[in-house]
């Protein structure tokens, strides 16, 4: 699927490449399946200034290695992959092959259909790098917005288990079951004018820990959810905007608290991701932990998978498949 240049779902469109050929440090994958991603539609749209059309998008995917220079990485290795410039710098995963750096390759053992480890990755392992940012310990009070988000969902699963009292927000008031099912101890609906209230009336010191997904816009207002000491990390921006408004840290930031990041560019770094998300493979196989997927298009409707994600309808991650004849 190439974006020729930018512009509304119309233009992913389907084309007959050549098959990438492999050299020294990039493997070729034969793509399986994919997740989606909000970052796809900004670069579609053409609000990722770095990035050059025409372009294969696509910044994770699943699939099965199909020639490698790297001995440790034989034919027929399943691999999974996320960021390092994937859909950006060169092209992605909306493909049925892919080349892609050697090194960002993590090999992965699971006995999980396609569709459900394409949901995995760049979510996950969002989430688990937020929530190490966040140092979230046992007794804490989680709020996490955005919830029905893939990360948020996938924040949602990693908290339950581990003693925290967890309290999630969504736009839609329709939403609200599926959180509470989902793991929320408590669901606020975010209006659009600040949490205050909402947040306050559970926990009248504040959460200890939020998690904010939306970013720019909501940034200010997660500061001042915060009980003393506390922490927010922002790692996301559904709300579109990039920056934080009128931000002055010395008056924003309330005084023992923190403001902090986590980037899934982070996933490239060192070997934490990979056995991270073996980690998190194995305990969905044993039915341990829940991996929330909204729905699963096939390849050749990528495009509508597009207006379902833009249309704000998915509680959790939204998957494409490959089919390969």
């Amino acid at each position: 699927m190439v974006v020729e240049h930018p512009g509304g779902p119309d233009v992913l469109q389907p084309r007959e490449l050549p098959r990438p050929e492999p050299r020294d440090g990039w493997t070729l994958v034969r793509v399986m399946a994919f997740g989606l991603n909000r970052s796809e539609l900004f670069t579609r749209r053409g609000l990722s200034p770095t990035v050059r059309f025409p372009r294969v998008l696509g910044i994770e995917c699943v699939g099965i290695v199909e020639s490698s220079s790297d001995p440790g990485l034989p034919a027929g290795t399943t691999v999974a992959a996320a960021m390092g410039g994937m859909g950006r710098q060169f092209d992605g995963s909306y493909a049925q092959y892919t080349l892609l750096p050697t090194a960002q390759l993590m090999p992965v053992t699971s006995r999980l259909p396609w569709q459900v480890l394409a949901a995995v990755p760049e979510s996950f392992l969002t989430a688990y790098g937020s929530l190490e940012a966040l140092e979230l310990r046992q007794g804490h009070r989680l709020l996490i917005r955005a919830a029905t988000s893939s990360v948020g969902t996938a924040a949602l699963a990693l908290a339950a288990g581990r003693g925290v009292e967890v309290a999630a927000t969504t736009r839609d008031p329709g939403k609200v079951p599926q959180l509470l099912r989902h793991g929320a101890g408590h669901v606020v609906v975010d209006r659009g004018d600040g949490l205050g209230k909402d947040v306050r009336a559970i926990w009248p010191d504040g959460a200890d820990r939020v998690l904010d997904l939306v970013g720019g816009v909501t940034v200010l207002d997660s500061l001042r959810l915060l009980a003393p000491g506390g922490r927010v990390c922002n790692s996301g921006i559904l709300s579109d905007s990039w920056i934080i408004p009128e931000f002055e840290p010395l008056e924003d930031i309330p005084s023992g608290a923190a403001l902090t990041t986590f980037s899934s560019s982070s996933v490239n770094s060192g070997s934490w991701a990979r056995h991270a998300l073996q980690e998190h493979l194995d305990q969905i196989d044993k039915g341990d932990r829940q991996v929330l997927i909204d729905r699963v298009f096939p390849f050749d409707e990528v495009a509508d998978a597009h207006r379902h994600m833009e249309a704000n309808r998915a509680v959790g991650k939204v998957v494409a498949v490959v089919q390969h004849s």
